[in-house]
């Protein structure tokens, strides 16, 4: 693990190189958490002035890659509000999660503030028509990944992939939890709801390491019959509303 103090550090001359107007920036990620490595990118979240402009830079400093979330303050409530329409926070935890790197005027503060109360109002349900389809894709493809050889593993690998992601959205809506991607779908998973979500991560490795559905599929019923069970015929979707 690289040491957090002297990420922080490099952090903070970054912002301060790159933004001598920043109004306030937050360390996040894996380096806010101490679990950074060599490799680790720094997530940096930045204040801007509203002269500026709103948006995601990817930039390569001291060496070290770091993504940039820029928005002015003006921007910042519309700004959570998409991020949590997205019901993954991902920024929205940032400023809920990360260190402090600069605050000259208190800006900085007022936004973690609105970004801990959006958190705790949680992600949108989801709608009815959202639950059906997610329910009729999670059993499609759960039928499909059943029904497929272990000898055809490009298949089942694909649909083991979609199969985690669907039901691990559909699990954290359930619990009215932030989902995740990416190394946030498990960690995400496992705070929602640890029984299920690990039947699940393990029977999704189980599949990857022995070509053996029945794990996952079994922990996938399990979420399905919390949703009132899997869903095939009767299932109807307009194509306009």
């Amino acid at each position: 693990m690289d040491d957090q103090g002297t990420l922080t550090a490099q952090a903070l001359r970054l912002v301060t190189t790159r933004f001598p107007d920043a109004l306030g920036a937050m360390l996040g990620g894996s380096a806010a958490q101490g679990r950074a490595t060599e490799a680790s990118d720094l997530d940096v979240a930045v204040l801007l002035p509203d002269s500026d402009i709103s948006r995601r830079e990817v930039v390569r400093h001291e060496g070290r890659l770091a993504e940039l979330f820029l928005n002015t303050v003006a921007d910042i409530p519309e700004f959570f509000e998409w991020d949590r329409a997205r019901r993954r926070g991902t920024v929205l935890f940032i400023y809920d999660q990360g260190l402090p790197l600069m605050d000259p005027h208190g800006e900085l503060s007022r936004v973690c503030e609105q970004a801990r109360e959006v958190l705790a109002a949680g992600p949108p349900p989801l709608t009815p028509a959202e639950w059906e389809r997610g329910r009729y894709g999670l059993t499609c493809f759960m039928d499909d990944l059943v029904d497929t050889p272990p000898t055809n593993r490009y298949e089942q690998l694909s649909l083991a992939d979609f199969v985690l992601r669907e039901a691990a959205n559909l699990l954290t809506a359930h619990h009215g939890a932030w989902t995740g991607i990416g190394k946030w779908l498990p960690r995400r998973l496992l705070s929602a709801d640890p029984a299920r979500g690990k039947a699940l991560l393990d029977g999704h490795q189980t599949l990857a390491e022995r070509a053996d559905p029945a794990p996952l599929a079994t922990a996938v019923e399990g979420v399905l019959d919390l949703l009132g069970g899997p869903l095939r015929e009767g299932y109807a979707h307009r194509w306009r509303t």
